[in-house]
């Protein structure tokens, strides 16, 4: 009886953090970053790629 408690407690609690991820992943604030911390990672420096992969090639 006590183990069908505690496996029905750690299912009902994946259950809650699953229904909370599918919550915020279609609710979030921040569309831009899966993570939904707000950070910079959202933002895609392009010149800034080209500058490394440039000198990535300068360096070979």
């Amino acid at each position: 009886m006590v183990q069908e408690i505690i496996v029905f407690l750690v299912f009902a609690l994946a259950a809650v953090y699953l229904l909370r991820m599918g919550y915020k992943s279609f609710f979030s604030k921040n569309a831009g970053c899966d993570k939904g911390c707000g950070g910079a990672c959202s933002t895609i420096d392009l010149a800034k790629i080209e500058r490394e992969m440039k000198a990535k090639q300068a360096y070979k």
